[in-house]
């Protein structure tokens, strides 16, 4: 008898312990919104002000590389009252939070899946400031890397067959079927995708690493390294064009990593020689020292009198979706 009742207690601890775990268990609804778009939660007046100036000079400043200044982040201002229902669901949000602790915390998923909320806060507006100027860095890194992802998501979808690209240079790359191969070479493809009035392209290519590691101007070799493959490749609309490196202004380079590999990044504006086209560009040099090369990934876009910040991003995740064979 007393085995019998220890029993139905037993499982009815049990019943009542899944129950609970049931009621506990969360799930989340997915995240909506365009890639790049960020809501921001902060009162009207605080916007008006230094919090808003702040804000928008961090997540608004203008895209490195792009020929006219185009915004790092698409900002849509709301009051915390407006902080609610289907809106909880945006995929990025930054919640500003006055009269509290300073602070800085970055939450994962907290309404939605997948998303990134951040909360910046401070007693007073100086504070909140500080917050947002010290932890910047941070800011863009975690938003950039989560639309990074996202945008990767999305282009798995509908991939493109990458068997060339791994048979020619051991690599794989994920990239949309919207895109063609217009060049198949033993070293050098072209891939590229047709936009309304213009295109999105793709090179991929190696060279030696005594190429660009002769010398310690990464960015002069990078440059020649460029115009020799623009004027014996890309070839421009005239007799005797071709792309280069726009001559006026000097890339960005920064120091990257593309599958665990060290890389350079450069980006910048490309120009044809002898006529009139120009356009940005993003390019990977990625040092392959088990290989003696760089693998050379580029992408550029050509799209007069059009925004080309989303272009560039698209260009940008599907580079850094290459993995090494």
């Amino acid at each position: 008898m007393k085995n019998i009742l220890f029993l139905a207690v037993f499982l009815t601890a049990v019943l009542s312990g899944c129950d609970s775990e049931k009621k506990d268990k969360i799930i989340l609804t997915s995240s909506s919104g365009n890639i790049n778009s960020i809501s921001v939660i902060v009162d009207n007046e605080l916007w008006e002000g230094s919090i808003g100036e702040s804000l928008r000079n961090t997540l608004a400043a203008p895209v490195d590389g792009l020929p006219q200044e185009e915004p790092l982040f698409s900002l849509n201002q709301m009051p915390q009252q407006s902080f609610e229902g289907f809106v909880r669901q945006n995929r990025l949000f930054v919640k500003i939070e006055s009269g509290k602790e300073a602070g800085f915390k970055i939450f994962r998923d907290p309404y939605a899946h997948p998303q990134i909320g951040v909360v910046i806060s401070g007693q007073n507006s100086q504070e909140i400031v500080d917050q947002i100027s010290e932890n910047s860095e941070s800011l863009i890194k975690v938003l950039k890397n989560t639309e990074i992802t996202e945008k990767q998501r999305r282009i798995r979808k509908s991939l493109k067959d990458d068997d060339k690209l791994e048979e020619q240079f051991g690599i794989s790359m994920k990239f949309p079927t919207a895109y063609r191969y217009a060049i198949e070479d033993k070293k050098f493809f072209w891939i590229r995708k047709d936009i309304p009035k213009g295109n999105i392209e793709i090179m991929v290519y190696e060279v030696p690493l005594s190429t660009i590691d002769k010398d310690t101007n990464v960015v002069g070799q990078i440059i020649k390294m460029r115009d020799s493959i623009g004027k014996s490749r890309v070839p421009g609309r005239l007799d005797g064009s071709y792309m280069i490196t726009e001559e006026a202004y000097a890339p960005y380079l920064f120091n990257s990593e593309i599958d665990g590999k060290f890389a350079y990044e450069t980006k910048g504006t490309w120009e044809v020689k002898n006529d009139f086209m120009a356009g940005p560009f993003i390019n990977y040099a990625v040092r392959d020292t088990a290989n003696s090369r760089y693998i050379i990934l580029e992408g550029f876009a050509f799209s007069p009198a059009s925004a080309k910040r989303d272009n560039m991003f698209e260009l940008e995740a599907i580079l850094k979706s290459v993995k090494f064979q």
